[in-house]
Order: structure tokens, then sequence, then C-alpha cells
């Protein structure tokens, strides 16, 4: 793995940006250039001060291309910019000869992968997704375990994340920019869940809202319930009590899941798995964006008998 790579970043201002940069350092290298709309940006200042700083899109591209015309480009390029951006930050990126490491989801449409791929081909340079919880010592025992038997599991999975009036006012409550909740919440745990039990049969969809949605997917080896929610109201009564705004539970066969610890160093075991020649490209990002796709064009149906969430039926 080396340790002299030069990286820059677009969406430094955002939530996720400050696990790139302490992944960056923790790996070893260095971040030349960084750019925001917003420049409440002081956190560069705990990892790399000298890094140069743009507000405006435009100017950061043609820094980037400077920097490749003098011999002094840059290695790869983090993108942790709005999710609408993300495959035009990457295109940057291959144009001034960078690899990517971007966060999820890699794109909103399909068919914006494969164009990303004819320039990877075009190119030479490489695409890496940031699939983080393939890399979590549970998650890998769990795809070994199911790996290892023809066995068919049912799976319950409920995310409730808290958010205020903000977050409809912002991008992510925008779906032409974020791809709604499905996309924005729910395709790490749909990345995890295809993952780990295989491909989609059948998907079904019985909810779909601004602040909610809920459904029912048939795996190669799974059978899934899926309830993703924003709004407070859903949280169950004990975690409300206990004064906690998330609550997450992936329950297999009836037996909880506990992958809650191990999460602080993932991003940092991203980069690591990249930069030794590992990571997660383009097709390994696919499939998560055709099920996120999928499910939010389709029409919401009424659930069979035994079908529906759990938790829209018992309440919280």
């Amino acid at each position: 793995m080396s340790g002299d790579k030069r990286f820059a970043m677009t969406g430094i201002g955002g939530y996720i940006a400050p696990r790139h940069l302490e992944a960056i350092r923790a790996t070893g290298n260095t971040l030349v250039a960084a750019c925001d709309p917003f420049d409440s940006v002081g956190i560069m200042d705990r990892y790399f001060m000298d890094a140069r700083f743009f507000t405006e899109f435009e100017r950061f591209d043609r820094h980037l291309e400077k920097l490749r015309r003098r011999g002094d480009g840059i290695d790869y390029l983090s993108v942790c910019s709005p999710n609408h951006l993300h495959d035009a930050h990457a295109r940057l990126a291959l144009r001034v000869g960078a690899d990517v490491i971007c966060e999820k989801p890699l794109v909103l449409s399909p068919w914006n992968l494969d164009a990303l791929q004819e320039i990877e081909q075009e190119t030479g340079h490489r695409i890496y997704n940031v699939l983080q919880l393939r890399l979590h010592p549970s998650v890998q025992a769990l795809r070994e375990h199911v790996a290892a038997s023809d066995e068919r599991h049912q799976v319950d999975l409920s995310y409730i994340t808290s958010r205020g009036r903000w977050y409809f006012v912002s991008w992510k409550g925008q779906p032409q920019k974020s791809g709604g909740i499905v996309t924005n919440i729910g395709i790490h745990f749909f990345d995890m869940l295809l993952w780990v039990f295989g491909d989609v049969r059948r998907s079904e969809v019985y909810l779909s809202e601004e602040n909610r949605a809920s459904g029912h997917l048939e795996l190669a080896k799974a059978d899934v319930r899926w309830h993703l929610s924003l709004d407070p109201a859903d949280l169950p009564a004990a975690t409300r009590e206990a004064g906690q705004t998330t609550y997450r539970a992936v329950d297999i066969d009836g037996q909880a899941f506990e992958f809650s610890q191990g999460f602080t160093d993932l991003h940092t075991r991203v980069y690591e798995d990249v930069l030794s020649g590992g990571g997660f490209g383009i097709d390994d990002a696919r499939p998560a964006v055709e099920l996120a796709y999928l499910i939010r064009t389709a029409p919401v149906i009424e659930p069979a008998e035994g079908r529906s969430h759990p938790i829209l039926t018992t309440g919280s």
C-alpha cells in the first residue's frame, strides 16, 4: 500500500467528508485540493492545512488540470458531494488522470454506470465505490455462513433515523438530487443484503412517501421485509424513552444480527483496500443502484398477508 498518493476531494463541507480526511491521513497520503460551495470547512486544518480550497467547481477543475499539465497531478479524487453530482465529479477525475473513491450511491440512474464504464475504458482509470459494510467483520462472517448452505432465510430490516425539517429543504430531501429515502438512506443496507443473500428475484413496494418507505424483497437466499423512515414517530417506544433518535435492527430467522460495533474505521479500511489493489468497482455497485432505482420507480401495492413490515402493523 503506497503512502505517497496525492488526493483531491469534492464535498469537503459535507457530513461524511471527515471520515475520508481521516482515511487519507491514516494511510499516509496527502490532500492537495478540495472543493465545496460552502466555505465552513475549518476541519481541513485538523488534517491538511496546505491543501488548496475552492468554492467554485470550475476553478477547482482548472486547478486540477493545471496540476496534471505540469506533471504534478492528483492520483485520486474522493467524491463526497451530493448524490446527483457523483458521476460528473467522477468524470472530472478520470479526465485529469486520476482514480476515484466515491461515496454511495455511485449514481442515481443505472444507465449512468454504463457511461462511466466507457470513460474508464477510454482513460485506463478506475472508479471505486465506498461499500464499507462489505468490510465489516460481522457482515463478512454472515456472508460466509449463508454461502455454506442452501438454506433460505427470513430477514426483517428496520432503519429509522430521525430528521428535522431542515432535511427536506436540503438537497437530501429533493428526490431529483438525492434519489429519495430509498437511495439516500436505504442503499447502504440494500447493498449489504444483496452481497450476503444474492440477487433480486422479486421486489414489491408497499409504502413510498417523502419520509417513509417499505416493501418486500425476494432474494436468491432470503425473503426480506424492509422499512425505512425519517419520522421520529416510527421509533419504538423504548428507543424514544432512552433519548435515542436512531433505531437500526436486522433480524435473521428471528435472531437479531448485531453489527453496531466496528463502524469507526471502515472508511479507512476501504482506502487501504483500494490502495493495496482491491476495491469495489462499478460492477460491484451496480446491483444496489439498480434495486434502488427499481424500488423508487415501482408502483405501490397492497401487501399480501404476513408481508407488511411488523413496525407498521404492530406500532412502535
